[in-house]
């Protein structure tokens, strides 16, 4: 799939890393939405100075809130993994939004197949959470 450029991204960072990757895409202008299930983290978010977050409900297997999708195509969706079960929800809810790539970032070699198997189609092992290459993948 050829994501187009006007695609805005969904981005779940409930870690560090997560947050300086949204940093950086802001940074360079790219459109996106961060995901977190929670108030503080949504709170957290707007003071850094991210445009718009979705709060979403991860209580529960296949519960989302899909009057807070944006009107516009969903590209790419990043996932930081803070936890198996969180990352697995994130997944669950993100596929449901986008036919574009899903890409997990993890620091375990552990759930690679779990989160493939949930429609990851990128499972990418990272020690220090550093993936800004992907920022310079954003016209593909």
């Amino acid at each position: 799939m050829i994501v187009m450029q006007n695609d805005v991204w969904l981005i779940a960072a409930p870690t560090k890393a997560g947050e300086n990757f949204m940093k950086q895409a802001k940074l360079l202008g790219l459109p996106y939405i961060a995901v977190t299930n929670n108030k503080l983290e949504r709170l957290r978010f707007l003071e850094l100075g991210v445009q718009q977050v979705i709060q979403v409900d991860t209580t529960e297997a296949g519960s989302s809130n899909l009057s807070d999708l944006p009107d516009y195509p969903v590209g790419k969706v990043i996932i930081f993994e803070e936890s198996l079960p969180l990352c697995c929800r994130y997944i669950g809810l993100c596929r449901g939004w986008t036919s574009g790539p899903i890409y997990v970032i993890t620091q375990s070699l552990n759930p690679r197949l779990v989160y493939k198997g949930l429609g990851a189609d990128y499972v990418i092992y990272s020690k220090n959470g550093d993936v800004k290459f992907l920022l310079s993948a954003a016209d593909e």
